[in-house]
């Protein structure tokens, strides 16, 4: 039942996050990108933290009766990772297609079992590899890449991956550790938006009309995915490893491809389609195969 839960809430996460990819686009026409993250960041917060308080200020206490310290350097890194991710991504956007910055954003799908393997944290199931390659795959043809033109903006994105991955990562050791996924939700987005603030106060302006001119696609992305979608990435990694959790979260570029279709009216070709299916595949290997009970 609790891998049930979890694979239901990766699978919402990923939802929000496909659909928030549009908002992250249009919301820039009268900000800048750390201006958006700052705020959009800071109403995730605001919207996670009295959850928080209100269901694990109990819990919280008693899970530090044990390391703080750790508590503290892996909330730190988690919100250093997601700073990163999403300061890169969002300002890669400005340099380059959406359908080069989704597609190189699926680089955490091989980026995140290849730094496992390399420091040896976890077995890697096999099936993760054939996975990886099918997500690849099928992100290369659901986002349209053959027709679009590499940029300079482009290595902004590959790099966001490196720290999405390491976010998915760090968030799978210290939910091992602590049963506290609305305050961990809380701290990253309360770093996010401190980060993103201090960078967008030095080289941005923050004009209060400009920003309420954005306020519809703010509210969406800092509610719904600057705030709960990533609570609801902590608990689905609760029951997933890193690996596998990475494919299944490949998925968003299938679900922004279908919010494109439903309120772009951008007509999906047999390619997307295709790209879609590989995708599907991946994600249904990654997690099937493993449940294959090899012949003692």
């Amino acid at each position: 039942m609790s891998k049930t839960v979890s694979l239901i809430s990766a699978l919402l996460c990923t939802f929000i996050w496909g659909t928030t990819f549009i908002a992250q686009d249009t919301g820039m026409d009268n900000i800048g990108p750390f201006t958006f993250n700052a705020v959009r960041f800071f109403v995730g917060f605001l919207a996670i933290v009295p959850l928080a308080f209100l269901f694990e200020l109990k819990k919280f206490k008693s899970e530090f009766k044990l390391d703080i310290k750790t508590f503290v350097f892996l909330s730190f890194l988690i919100g250093l990772s997601l700073f990163l991710g999403s300061a890169l991504q969002q300002l890669a956007l400005l340099y380059t297609d959406v359908a080069n910055a989704a597609f190189f954003t699926i680089f955490y799908v091989p980026m995140v079992p290849i730094i496992i393997f390399l420091f040896k944290r976890k077995s890697i199931h096999w099936s993760v590899w054939p996975s990886v390659v099918l997500c690849l795959i099928g992100g290369y043809l659901l986002t349209n890449f053959h027709d679009a033109t590499v940029r300079l903006g482009d290595t902004l994105v590959v790099l966001g991956a490196l720290f999405w991955s390491t976010h998915i990562i760090f968030t799978g050791i210290i939910v091992t550790k602590y049963d506290l996924p609305l305050t961990l939700g809380a701290i990253q987005t309360l770093l996010v938006a401190l980060f993103s603030f201090i960078i967008g106060f030095i080289y941005e302006e923050f004009i209060i009309e400009n920003i309420l001119n954005e306020i519809d696609s703010i509210l969406y992305a800092g509610i719904l995915s600057g705030g709960f979608a990533f609570v609801l990435q902590i608990y689905a990694q609760k029951n997933i490893t890193p690996a596998p959790a990475a494919i299944i979260f490949s998925l968003e570029g299938v679900f922004a491809t279908i919010a494109a279709w439903f309120l772009l009216n951008q007509i999906l070709g047999f390619n997307n389609l295709l790209g879609c299916f590989f995708i599907l595949c991946g994600v249904l290997l990654s997690q099937l195969l493993p449940l294959i009970k090899r012949p003692a």
